[in-house]
């Protein structure tokens, strides 16, 4: 085992996460392959050599409720960037709703934002070695 290569979250549109994930975030579109009439592969990336995260498209009940809240209302993804400040205002400019912060940590400067489904991310500026 090498590295972690995809992480799928799960939406509830394909196109509306995407539009999400690239218009406000800033993540690149890797790929978008229709598999069926009704589902298909979309990869964003938040950067070069970054986990992919596979936009799945909910199916069925238990799918729908797990939208927004895949880790339990705990902080789900960690962002790193080395351009904080602006994407701290990136965010606010596209109304993200910040939860917390920003604030210095000991291990670098981080807040705690929701996405588009109420999933939780850190946006962390790592202190330089």
């Amino acid at each position: 085992m090498k590295r972690l290569a995809h992480m799928a979250i799960v939406v509830d549109d394909y196109d509306k996460a995407l539009a999400y994930y690239t218009n406000v975030l800033g993540f690149t579109l890797v790929q978008d392959e229709a598999l069926t009439e009704t589902k298909r592969w979309v990869l964003v990336s938040p950067g070069d050599g970054s986990c992919q995260f596979l936009l799945a498209k909910a199916v069925g009940d238990v799918q729908q409720q797990a939208i927004g809240n895949q880790s339990g209302g705990r902080v789900f993804l960690f962002l790193h960037t080395d351009t904080f400040e602006e994407d701290h205002a990136r965010l606010l400019q596209h109304g993200v709703e910040i939860v917390r912060g920003p604030v210095q940590e000991p291990y670098g400067k981080v807040l705690v934002f929701k996405d588009l489904y109420g999933n939780l991310w850190d946006l962390i500026q790592p202190v330089s070695s």
